[in-house]
């Protein structure tokens, strides 16, 4: 007799509803359910609707836009409701429509290879007393399936694969969001930090407003003996390269909120960061419009409007080596001159080991050392 072929279910469901597996409705907490004792001493659970569930607010890699993250984090908002007004904004800019098309096309694709990993995290206390499951791992997959319940208009939430995790750790959420697709750089800069405040026990406090100001405090951290070693094999990133990219968290939060959502490399940010602060919105939004490189950015002049009424002026002639060797030493020292004491030495070293690099570190020296002597003599004169 032939064997019963077994049901392909929802990749929402991802499980067959037979007896071997407990529903999470039947032995997990409900929206506005109390318990009496943490889920963790419960049942294992294996699906759970998304209503159940909440993302890490500090998660490094931002997802949410920050117009609608308070709102969401607050509870004024459900995930449904969140994800509708995601789709909204995307509808009005670029940025969101890419974002959210991906994940879009991350849901669909459930429906034909099923949730191939699952969610994980652990239960935390609410405080109306609630137990929710937050997030450690796969805030994409859960905002993918919150999005296409919206434009699916369905009428019954999804269930997702979920593993509960006991002791959740920020490593585990950068490995994840690295193996998932290529962070931006303003995600990389939060991943670093957050690696560096895990491993000095500096956790997140739940009152702080707005989430870079967590992730800016590993900035002023002296990092102990070994800190830096610790984290190179998960980021596989030098030591150098992970000190500018906490530099980039010294650009306010719109502007790192805007960065990453376009992706602006780490070089054009830092091109950014080198110019008066009054030019770097200014200069993001070019960035972004434009497609600028970070050469692009570094040799920018601003360029007077041509009204009809202008006369053709006459191309401008070429700098001199002088003009424009002045003007890189003034960004040198605009980038580096407004840091704090422990981020200025961090960021000579990082120069001083990029210079070595090169191969051009005797020659510099030189010229630097002609340089100096010819300031000296012109201070002495004054």
């Amino acid at each position: 007799m032939p064997s019963k072929k077994r049901q392909r279910f929802s990749a929402f469901d991802d499980f067959p509803a037979d007896d071997s597996i407990t529903s999470v409705a039947e032995s997990k907490p409900l929206p506005g359910q109390v318990l009496t004792e943490s889920p963790s001493k419960i049942e294992r659970i294996e699906r759970l609707k998304p209503s159940q569930m909440i993302p890490d607010r500090f998660q490094p890699r931002r997802l949410l836009p920050a117009s609608i993250r308070e709102s969401f984090y607050s509870g004024q908002m459900t995930c449904y409701q969140t994800a509708e007004a995601w789709l909204k904004l995307s509808r009005k800019n670029e940025g969101h429509h890419t974002e959210t098309d991906r994940l879009l096309a991350m849901g669909d694709s459930f429906d034909q290879h099923g949730q191939i990993k699952p969610i994980t995290g652990s239960w935390q206390p609410a405080p109306d007393g609630n137990y929710l499951f937050m997030i450690e791992t796969g805030e994409r997959r859960f905002w993918a399936s919150c999005l296409r319940y919206v434009v699916n208009k369905a009428k019954e939430e999804p269930l997702l694969r979920i593993e509960v995790v006991q002791n959740p750790t920020r490593q585990r959420q950068v490995l994840e969001n690295r193996h998932a697709e290529p962070p931006s750089a303003v995600s990389q800069a939060c991943e670093v930090a957050s690696l560096i405040l895990a491993e000095m026990n500096i956790a997140p406090d739940a009152d702080i407003q707005d989430e870079y100001d967590y992730f800016r405090k590993a900035r002023a951290q002296r990092m102990p003996a070994g800190l830096w070693e610790k984290i190179m094999p998960i980021m596989q990133l030098t030591r150098p390269r992970m000190v500018q990219l906490l530099n980039i968290l010294h650009l306010p939060s719109s502007l790192l909120d805007m960065a990453n959502r376009y992706h602006l490399p780490e070089r054009v940010l830092r091109e950014v960061l080198s110019l008066p602060d009054g030019q770097w919105e200014k200069m993001i939004k070019l960035s972004i419009n434009d497609n600028l490189t970070s050469d692009d950015v570094a040799q920018y002049i601003e360029k007077p409007a041509v009204t009809s009424t202008d006369k053709p002026k006459s191309p401008k002639s070429v700098k001199q080596p002088g003009k424009l060797g002045t003007g890189g030493i003034r960004r040198f020292y605009n980038a580096v001159y407004q840091l704090d004491e422990v981020s200025r030495d961090q960021a000579l070293d990082e120069i001083a080991d990029e210079i070595f690099v090169s191969g051009q570190a005797k020659e510099l020296l030189e010229l630097m050392n002609e340089l100096s002597k010819l300031i000296k003599v012109r201070l002495k004169s004054k």
